[in-house]
């Protein structure tokens, strides 16, 4: 999984740095100082533009403790787009001030700027126009209710029409609360948002589809299989499904496969946790599961994928066990429960 970089220039900085890792729980952190000021818990660095390149690509946030100036010009050659590039965020050494610099709302840089503002005792400086007004941002909705944006020009068009105080339609196939007074629960509207697990309602002239990234992948596989052969299971189970890789939020499976050197390296691949469960409490999930008498002599549980993605996800069995070359494979849908309120942490 991603991590967060805290990097420091100055002794200030390190003990800034420090106070971060400590105050800020949600996370994991990993300090790196300039060589000069340094400590035995972060990572020295000699040359602070290695350092952002190697960084930029495979992590989830990072936060420079130094100018914004300087934090700029790191990341500048190593932005490409909204959709990839990790929340960045500068604070001077004295913590007085924490300034989201980019990815503030679907990368989440401006929920953690907050965060950290609070925790150090500094002032978040947001500049984001529908931040400062209160008003509702679809990039931060999405991000927060776990939302694929599948368009977005479309998300621009409804952030701008937000800002422009014009009608914005809703449809939502899940239980939905807080719908703010921008959104109307209509079909008439030039443009509008919509909430499925496809996108292939169109109700406005201007669609946004938001799909929930709720799927569970139950996976069940030889030992030293690779990487590759599941990634080309799961790919050829779920997209015959009609269920996009993207909706992925998890895997799971039984814990004799915890350390299974292919399936953890199609997470790392995939950025999503590996959730594995006992025999026992496989065998104690309920449900109607297809069942294997050689699988279970041999791991003690009838069923590995069937069960292992239902207990993981808490919902509904959506795809079937399928064996596809070694691999068997299953998904289940977390249960979805939007909520305009939530909040990035």
């Amino acid at each position: 999984m991603k991590h967060a970089a805290l990097i420091s220039v100055t002794e200030r900085g390190r003990l800034l740095t420090e106070q971060i890792a400590k105050s800020v729980h949600h996370l994991a952190f990993r300090r790196f100082c300039f060589h000069r000021y340094t400590d035995q818990n972060a990572e020295s660095f000699d040359d602070l533009s290695e350092l952002t390149a190697r960084l930029f690509r495979d992590h989830q946030a990072i936060i420079f403790v130094c100018a914004c100036g300087i934090a700029v010009r790191m990341i500048a050659p190593h932005i490409l787009s909204k959709q990839s590039d990790p929340a960045v965020i500068a604070a001077d050494d004295r913590g007085n001030f924490v300034i989201p610099l980019l990815s503030g709302h679907l990368g989440g840089a401006n929920a953690l700027a907050r965060v950290i503002a609070d925790a150090i005792g500094a002032q978040a400086v947001i500049t984001t126009a529908t931040d400062i007004g209160g008003q509702f941002s679809p990039d931060s909705f999405a991000a927060a209710n776990h939302l694929l944006i599948t368009d977005f020009t479309a998300a621009k068009e409804i952030a701008a029409a937000v800002l422009k105080n014009e009608p914005i339609g809703f449809r939502c196939a899940y239980p939905y609360q807080n719908l703010p007074p921008e959104l109307a629960v209509t079909d008439h509207a030039a443009c509008g948002i919509v909430i499925a697990d496809t996108a292939e309602i169109t109700p406005y002239p201007i669609t946004l589809h938001l799909i929930p990234r709720n799927i569970v992948v139950g996976i069940g596989c030889k030992k030293g299989i690779s990487a590759e052969q599941i990634t080309d299971a799961v790919t050829s189970v779920l997209t015959g499904h009609g269920i996009s890789m993207a909706r992925i939020c998890k895997a799971a499976s039984i814990d004799l496969k915890a350390e299974e050197p292919g399936l953890l390296q199609f997470c790392e691949t995939m950025n999503i946790p590996l959730h594995t469960f006992s025999a026992e409490a496989l065998m104690k999930t309920a449900g109607t599961f297809s069942r294997s008498q050689f699988v279970e002599g041999v791991t003690g549980t009838d069923n590995v994928c069937e069960r292992s993605a239902v207990l993981c996800s808490g919902g509904n069995l959506t795809v079937h066990k399928t064996a596809v070359n070694g691999v068997t494979v299953a998904a289940a849908e977390i249960p979805v429960q939007i909520d305009f309120e939530k909040r990035m942490i």
